[in-house]
């Protein structure tokens, strides 16, 4: 719903303005759909000091710290904000725990573009946890005042060992009031973990960019596919010997959209993979963020 929400306001600014509309990073992390976006009008930016004063800069869903907010204004820049609502509900988490006075645990990927921006919220409260082992190395931090958020697509077993490492360190940490996991991508890894022990190949359609994609990836391959590999677009299986492969699992990252799928649906059949099983694992049905 996010990456929906962020496309469809972008499409719409470009409609609008008629002419060129500055983008701060990649609006998703979707190659194909940045690619469309350039030849419509679209020029993506590194940092809004790069947009001409007055222009019209979009920012991505993954969202962005109050420091590049700040700028925009002060180069009087006119913001279109794309940012999902589930990040912006980890913002206001952070925002909310800093005024209370509490470290924040922040676990997620370094360098990561929504994990810049809610580090963003509260540098001086915030302590980045990537992996497992983080968790040992933390040191002058006070357990009664401390509280965990996490990136919202994270591979989610990896992360519950994380809190769980948390929580046996400190007892008392404060839970998010929610899970910070956004439920397309816990959904995606429950799908892919009920059928991947069949494939003898598993493929996950996104860009190697996006996080979600990646845990896929994982998921797959940690769920007992045979091989596992993430594609952008079906000619990169070009290469790819299928001898002796019965079953083929797919799915795609939250940023990759229906044409790619298809694309790659009807790849595989001229491979000899006409036959196409649905699985469904969890049925969705958003009416509202409920945020």
């Amino acid at each position: 719903m996010g990456v929906d929400r962020a496309v469809r306001m972008l499409e719409e600014t470009l409609r609008r303005e008629g002419g060129t509309v500055y983008v701060r990073r990649e609006i998703v992390h979707n190659n194909a759909l940045v690619e469309r976006f350039k030849s419509l009008g679209a020029v993506v930016v590194h940092e809004v000091d790069e947009v001409p004063e007055g222009a019209v800069v979009v920012f991505s869903a993954h969202g962005v710290a109050p420091s590049v907010r700040e700028r925009a204004r002060e180069r009087g820049l006119r913001v279109v904000d794309t940012t999902c609502p589930l990040v912006e509900k980890v913002h206001m988490e952070a925002v909310r725990l800093r005024e209370e006075g509490r470290t924040i645990l922040l676990i997620g990927e370094p360098g990561h573009k929504e994990v810049e921006g809610v580090m963003g919220e509260a540098p001086e409260n915030i302590r980045l946890i990537h992996r497992e082992e983080d968790v040992a190395a933390l040191e002058g931090i006070d357990g009664a005042r401390t509280a965990w958020l996490s990136q919202t697509t994270l591979n989610v077993d990896e992360t519950a060992r994380i809190v769980e490492r948390l929580r046996e360190r400190y007892p008392l940490i404060q839970d998010p009031p929610k899970s910070d996991i956004c439920y397309a991508t816990k959904n995606r890894q429950t799908a892919v973990k009920n059928i991947a022990g069949e494939c003898g190949v598993f493929i996950v359609v996104g860009s190697r960019t996006s996080s979600n994609t990646r845990r896929l990836a994982e998921v797959a391959a940690g769920a007992g596919a045979g091989r596992t590999l993430r594609i952008d677009e079906p000619e990169e299986l070009d290469g790819v010997d299928f001898s002796g492969v019965e079953t083929v699992g797919v799915s795609s990252g939250v940023s990759a959209v229906e044409e790619q799928l298809e694309r790659l649906l009807s790849y595989l059949e001229k491979k000899g993979y006409a036959h196409v099983e649905e699985r469904i694992a969890v049925r969705e049905n958003i009416s509202g963020w409920g945020l």
